[in-house]
């Protein structure tokens, strides 16, 4: 089994088990004591574990159940999320078919457009009324609307994006960590998300530093699902998972 394998197999045995015993997974991988106690070394530099007598324990991840709205999320890391948007939208040709999800930063995507004819599917009120007022070809997802978020979601959308096939898409996440992946607290809008992601050629999720090592209780996407656009990375393991692109602001 490869080192980065036995690395990701740990962390995500911790999000189970509070500790685990070198032993213990010595056991599960067939590996040399000297092994295990190596990868628990470089799991414990990157942060990911904490070293203790005999094994490794879970790191404490914030974890969040609740979301702000809109305009409360619009006022938060603006320089961040204008320099991932500028760089993502970068990404957006005119010949492309692309998924923007509701959220702040792919709302701030939108003003950084820099193809013409480019077809849009979204599920953001907002986000449709904008492209809408600019000329672009628009498809907004029907179903009900969240009152805080503005995000459309439900069977309607659901349905609605099973026949779409989309070059790419971008994505907004209320948290990121190796164990839970990509994470947003609401059922249903992950239910949107992890539909419209898995119809993407390539998905990006925009992400300002805050992000990191938070988990909110819905996973829609484990990290290698999608590429990842944001200005600092502080743990360069997240690279071992996925493409990372990173902006200065």
């Amino acid at each position: 089994m490869l080192s980065e394998e036995r690395h990701r197999l740990i962390v995500e045995r911790l999000r189970t088990k509070s500790t685990v015993t070198v032993q213990e997974l010595v056991d599960l991988f067939n590996s040399s004591p000297a092994t295990i106690r190596r990868d628990l070394n470089y799991l414990h530099k990157c942060g990911l574990v904490q070293k203790v007598h005999g094994g490794a324990a879970s790191i404490s991840t914030d974890f969040n159940t609740t979301e702000p709205d809109m305009s409360a999320k619009a006022l938060l890391f603006t320089k961040e999320k204008h320099a991932i948007a500028e760089l993502a939208a970068n990404y957006i040709t005119d010949d492309d078919f692309v998924y923007i999800d509701a959220g702040s930063t792919t709302e701030v995507l939108l003003h950084h457009l820099k193809s013409k004819i480019t077809t849009f599917v979204t599920n953001g009120i907002a986000h449709a009324t904008f492209l809408a007022a600019r000329q672009y070809n628009v498809i907004l997802l029907g179903g009900h609307v969240k009152s805080n978020t503005g995000a459309v979601v439900g069977d309607t959308a659901l349905e609605q994006l099973e026949k779409y096939n989309f070059t790419k898409g971008f994505f907004g996440t209320n948290g990121i960590s190796i164990g839970s992946g990509f994470t947003t607290p609401e059922p249903a809008e992950a239910a949107v998300k992890q539909k419209a992601l898995a119809h993407c050629r390539h998905a990006y999720v925009l992400a300002d530093p805050s992000k990191f090592e938070k988990v909110t209780p819905i996973t829609f996407s484990s990290v290698s699902g999608a590429a990842i656009i944001t200005t600092h990375l502080v743990n360069r393991v997240y690279r071992k998972y996925t493409v990372v692109e990173e902006v200065d602001p």
